[in-house]
């Protein structure tokens, strides 16, 4: 069995007339973010990190903005395609460590229901998902309010 790292980023611009999804979560907010899809960046960076540890490409690569089927796609749907796609080319995720770098709102109440999320969609262990909060102090773009980034960092296991 070997075993292999994945990376994961995503980021989008926050806008006012839109629902805010995070982890696979409705948070409370009179802002969301915007994209193609329901743009949960969370979910968006632990789909990359998986697929870049599996060598598959990326999320554009398998769900391009420019599909007008995707348009609005509630993004648990793609990490659940993602991992078909992981169970079917032999993988197993041993563990998922993430961050939303966000100013505002404060998300750390929701952490434990994106963990449950993010776990029932992929089939694993509430333990093997860790997500993370932080400001940037009120430094750059998620520190102005304008947008909201995540990292994700996988180690998966190769059948």
């Amino acid at each position: 069995m070997s075993q292999r790292i994945g990376f994961g980023y995503d980021v989008h611009r926050l806008a006012t007339g839109r629902q805010f999804w995070l982890g696979g979560v409705l948070i409370p907010s009179e802002f969301g973010a915007e994209g193609h899809s329901d743009a949960d960046v969370l979910l968006h960076a632990i789909c990359d990190a998986l697929l870049g540890a599996a060598a598959l490409g990326d999320i554009g690569k398998h769900f391009p903005d420019t599909d007008p089927a995707l348009k609005g796609i509630d993004s648990k749907i793609l990490l659940g395609k993602v991992n078909d796609l992981m169970t079917a080319g032999g993988y197993s995720i041993v563990n998922i460590d993430s961050t939303i770098a966000l100013q505002a709102p404060k998300v750390a109440a929701f952490i434990e229901n994106m963990r449950k999320t993010i776990s029932g969609i992929l089939g694993i262990s509430i333990n093997q998902v860790s997500v993370k909060a932080t400001t940037t102090e009120k430094l750059g773009f998620e520190g102005r309010g304008e947008g909201v980034s995540a990292y994700a960092v996988v180690l998966i296991n190769m059948q």
